[in-house]
């Protein structure tokens, strides 16, 4: 289960300091308070914060080895020295090289750029620098958004007879390289250490042909963004003054892959639209082409090579889908029970590793690393979770480890075959001595909470806080309700329209959790505010990000839950191994909870008579997290996928077998003790009651719209839901209707008994 957690909390005088801010700089105590909790904390702060601008620039040559860089450029330039420009293939190095060609040209020197493809690895290798003075004879090698790892490469140029410039952003090593080098990492008189690769080029050539290099800045606002590194400080001034340049004058290399006529291209744009199609080609083994397309200007040639990058991003699509399945088939297989997911395979292919790593670490909320293995080396890549800084864990267990590099949320490994499993148990230790176990819960942050009747003007003050990203995220605020007017936006929508008395809200893709949403079970909605102009008019409405069961200690939506119980029930049973248990047993074992257990009950009210249930995080219906910690799963659906838990444990005992289609051939324990069939008593199982609703059925067949029993019985008043509901699975299981085409059918004249239905059989031997 996700928790809901407040971005920050604070104390009596921290209001206080909030209350007056607000008064001062015009803006309301919502804004500030989230602007505060954020660290801008006075006056000066955030007047810049909302008005962002090429004048909080920082001078480049407060940078260590700044001045030292120009000297030695200057008199490349001078002494017509010939010039390296090596790079990186991610979007951020190919942005980085963009900006540090175009500024040696602008300076006076044609440099010759070397980009190594994904294939040759990260950062500079020996094969590399053969190549290239095999080809060339440099007598200045300048390395951007790469370098600072790697000191005995650099050693090795030296020896051919060339200077080195390192300008790099990732993470010091111990070692550094010997030779003028240019990181914000370093503790000297640069103030902001959070420049990404092309953010350090672009500091390079604003010290090398001042204010002019500023149209560069789109280059630098696309890598900031593709490179997930904070929104805060000198890289929102970079983002927002490099988005003002994009959708003032776009360039013909990015401008492709724009949606046409969008209204204004934002961060998310960045990160959605452009990041994607330059990165597709560094990893499909073709980061030249991307390059060649940011560094040409003849628009046929532009046109033609920015239509490459549609396909690679397509191509990129399929391979990473395919890498991903065959990952949750390893997952599968061997469980995801520790705090640490690391796996390879001989087939994967190197470029995709660590997107497939991020998607993993987000489903399974801990860090996945993903390695492919060549012979006796496994090559991989790193990445975490907000919580957990992985580059201090790789570095706490580096005696496992040949090679590593990066940041706190991502890194590249590479480790031998013999000490794969010895830095996955050292992994799994340091983690587990760092971090607490909440830590590893899929988490949402919220900025408050919506009480009363949204602010409109509050709404239009987040908007001020753009551009939003890593370090600066969109706020989002949680709203409780028990009872809301919820329906999709269209018959089969999978979309969802909820109306409540403080705001109207959206959610995209909520369908698969009507049922919970249709309850009266108090949940709450986390969303963020949206404000769209139509026709002169603004509305204002509420974005749904994700919706959370409370726990509550009293009655929770019998009636929804005996409905939804029903429809399981009348699903078809499943093969799987029972073991029965006693309530004390299961009990015994709920207080040892960690990953790979669901535990199921059927009736709300078994809950109470387990001492250690109420330790366990609780959901309804279905899960919200796929993250495979131990939870209490009420009244499942029939479809709801738990394959991924190696263990399913009953509270109660369900009446009449498993139906949990994803429970197949999985250990599952019974409870022998408690029965969990309150749910069919009191059920409509007399004849002339079943006929009764058959007669509204029929009458109304054709009207009533809902692709189950449960949609249409929403629908239906007069009735009891969980009796409807009833009906209609029984109607069902004895084909006299259907829910084809997403509404209710009647088939008259088929001749069957009451009793040809499973599921009625069962409601009247709870029933007498």
């Amino acid at each position: 289960m996700k928790r809901i957690v407040p971005e920050r909390e604070f104390s009596a005088e921290q209001l206080n300091k909030i209350r007056s801010l607000a008064a001062e700089v015009g803006l309301l105590e919502d804004t500030v308070s989230i602007l505060y909790g954020r660290g801008i904390d006075d006056k000066e702060r955030i007047e810049s914060f909302i008005k962002p601008s090429l004048a909080h620039f920082i001078s480049p040559f407060k940078m260590q080895g700044m001045k030292e860089a120009c000297e030695l450029i200057k008199r490349a330039r001078d002494e017509d020295w010939s010039v390296v420009v090596y790079g990186d293939y991610d979007a951020d190095g190919i942005c980085a090289s963009t900006i540090m060609c175009s500024a040696l040209r602008d300076f006076g020197i044609e440099p010759l750029v070397y980009v190594p493809e994904r294939r040759e690895g990260y950062g500079i290798t020996q094969a590399a620098v053969d190549a290239i003075f095999e080809e060339e004879f440099p007598q200045l090698f300048i390395t951007v958004d790469c370098g600072i790892s790697c000191a005995a490469e650099v050693e090795y140029i030296k020896e051919q007879g060339a200077e080195v410039i390192v300008t790099d952003h990732h993470e010091l090593p111990e070692n550094i390289p010997d030779c003028i080098c240019i990181n914000p990492k370093f503790n000297d008189g640069y103030i902001y250490d959070n420049l990404c690769g092309a953010g350090v080029a672009l500091k390079v050539a604003v010290a090398l042909n001042g204010e002019s290099a500023y149209k560069y800045l789109d280059f630098a606002a696309i890598a900031t963004v593709a490179d997930s590194v904070p929104l805060t400080g000198e890289n929102r001034d970079i983002v927002y003054e490099g988005l003002k340049l994009i959708n003032r004058s776009p360039r013909k290399c990015y401008s492709q892959f724009l949606v046409k006529n969008e209204a204004d291209v934002t961060s998310q744009t960045i990160a959605f639209s452009i990041a994607p199609k330059i990165n597709a080609a560094g990893r499909m083994g073709d980061a030249r082409s991307a390059l060649d397309l940011f560094s040409e200007t003849d628009q046929k040639i532009i046109l033609d090579r920015a239509a490459k990058r549609t396909p690679y991003n397509l191509e990129r699509q399929k391979c990473c889908d395919e890498l991903y399945l065959s990952a949750k088939a390893k997952l599968k297989e061997q469980g995801a029970y520790s705090k640490v997911i690391m796996l390879f395979d001989e087939n994967w292919n190197s470029g995709f590793v660590g997107i497939v790593a991020a998607r993993l670490a987000e489903e399974y909320s801990r860090p996945a690393l993903l390695f492919v293995r060549s012979g006796d080396t496994l090559k991989g890549s790193a990445r975490s979770i907000e919580s957990v800084n992985i580059f201090e864990a790789l570095k706490a267990c580096s005696e496992y480890i040949e090679e590593f590099g990066g940041h706190a949320q991502a890194a590249g490994v590479n480790v031998t075959f013999e000490n794969f499993d010895k830095l996955e148990a050292a992994l799994n230790g340091y983690l587990e001595q760092n971090y607490k176990p909440e830590e590893f819960l899929p988490t949402l942050y919220v900025n408050g909470s919506l009480t009363k009747q949204f602010s409109a003007r509050f709404a239009r003050e987040i908007e001020m806080l753009e551009p939003f990203g890593v370090g600066n995220r969109r706020p989002m605020f949680e709203l409780v309700e028990t009872s809301s007017d919820v329906r999709p936006l269209k018959p089969q929508s999978p979309h969802l329209s909820i109306k409540s008395d403080k705001i109207e809200l959206m959610y995209f893709g909520g369908g698969k959790q009507l049922k919970m949403l249709a309850s009266p079970a108090p949940r709450k909605y986390v969303f963020e505010y949206n404000i769209s102009t139509f026709r002169g008019r603004e509305y204002v409405k509420g974005f749904v990000r994700d919706v959370i069961p409370c726990k509550t200690a009293g009655s929770y939506a019998p009636d929804e839950i005996a409905a939804n119980n029903i429809i399981t029930l009348a699903a078809p049973k499943c093969n799987c191994t029972v073991k029965k248990m006693t309530a004390s047993e299961i009990d015994g074992e709920i207080a040892e909870a960690g990953w790979g257990t669901v535990y199921i009950v059927n009736d709300y009210e078994t809950l109470a008579r387990y001492q250690n249930a109420a330790k366990l995080p609780a959901e309804l219906f279905t899960l919200s997290s796929s993250n495979l910690a131990d939870t209490v799963l009420i009244s499942p659906q029939a479809n709801t996928d738990l394959s991924g838990y190696k263990k399913a444990v009953f509270l109660d005992c369900p009446p009449s077998g498993v139906r949990i289609q994803s429970l197949e051939g999985k250990e599952v324990v019974i409870c022998s003790d408690i029965r969990g069939n309150n749910f069919l008593k009191g059920l409509p199982c007399k004849r002339e009651e079943l006929l009764k609703i058959f007669a509204y059925v029929s009458a109304n067949a054709g009207n009533l719209e809902g692709c189950d029993s449960y949609e249409v019985a929403l629908k239906c008043g007069g009735y009891k839901l969980s009796h409807f509901v009833f009906a209609l699975e029984v109607f069902r299981q004895l084909s006299l209707i259907s829910f084809e085409g997403g509404k209710l059918n009647v088939f008259r004249g088929v001749k069957t008994e009451l009793t040809n239905s499973e599921l009625y059989n069962v409601a009247c031997s709870v029933n007498g």
